[in-house]
């Protein structure tokens, strides 16, 4: 029974990981050629993402009240890691904007779990020394390192999702408070309006593409993350979601014609093997 629930968890994460991925190649992929502003991309990504996690609970038996699950500080993140999200891919590729995020997500979520007293082994530990290098040697400034403003942006967008994640740890509905942290987050839309109209640009593949990634690599992609949140420990969900960056460079070049660079495979080698040493190598009984 435990290797099955093992074995669900595994594919659960994996789903997640792949909607994650999707969404960095989805909003790189609406930027780059001006498809659609940052704003705007962030705003339909958001309602699409609400109205469709609302139609799944209206086809759910579950008729709980959205103002009963979910909260305000979520809804919060949630909006703060989208807006920001948006604005680094401006200049960021796909996989660098994916190593930079689940970066900070990483850091977000361990030291929350220290704080709260959760120690992790030492294998664990190498491991997130290692992914942490990975992280550093990508952004130490040098011909091929990313955008200064890029990378601040994604970092907070790092940050808010870290916190989001770790609020999420605790939801005994994910569709139900997934549905209400994005509809709470509509609230905020209006002031991004208010401050962007005139730079508004839209353009049909860029509307779509943006509803393509709230509706599906968002709204479904994070429930499904919710569901395997409340299998795993925190550090095991941050080191997890470093196989992000990963799947989104080789999406990059496949899709964007992204390069990629010498920087870019060092920094996703030693991310991805701290994640292994981690995880995979961790002693039976953990």
């Amino acid at each position: 029974m435990n290797f099955v629930r093992r074995q669900s968890v595994t594919v659960t994460a994996a789903l997640a990981m792949l909607a994650f991925a999707g969404n960095s190649i989805l909003c790189r992929m609406a930027l780059q050629d001006g498809a659609i502003d940052a704003a705007s991309f962030s705003n339909i990504r958001l309602l699409s993402g609400a109205i469709m996690l609302i139609v799944l609970l209206a086809f759910t038996s579950n008729t709980k009240n959205l103002t009963q699950t979910g909260s305000w500080p979520s809804a919060l993140m949630l909006f703060l890691y989208a807006l920001c999200f948006s604005y680094a891919y401006v200049d960021l590729a796909a996989g660098t904007g994916a190593l930079i995020l689940f970066g900070l997500v990483q850091a977000t979520m361990i030291i929350a779990a220290l704080l709260a007293g959760d120690r992790p082994s030492l294998v664990e530990t190498l491991g997130w020394l290692g992914a942490s290098a990975g992280l550093v040697y990508l952004v130490l400034p040098g011909i091929e390192a990313p955008s200064v403003a890029g990378t601040i942006l994604m970092a907070i967008a790092g940050i808010a999702w870290g916190i989001y994640s770790i609020r999420g740890r605790g939801e005994s509905d994910p569709l139900a408070a997934t549905a209400s942290n994005f509809a709470r987050s509509l609230v905020l839309v209006p002031l991004v309006l208010a401050s962007t109209f005139q730079s508004v640009q839209l353009t049909a593949n860029g509307v779509l593409l943006a509803i393509a990634s709230g509706a599906i690599t968002s709204g479904i992609g994070y429930v499904i993350w919710y569901a395997a949140l409340k299998q795993m420990k925190t550090i095991q969900a941050a080191l997890v979601q470093l196989s992000v960056p990963a799947i989104a460079a080789i999406g990059g070049v496949l899709l964007l014609d992204e390069a990629l660079s010498q920087r870019l495979l060092i920094s996703a080698a030693l991310i991805l093997g701290g994640i292994s040493l981690a995880l995979l190598l961790k002693p039976r009984s953990a």
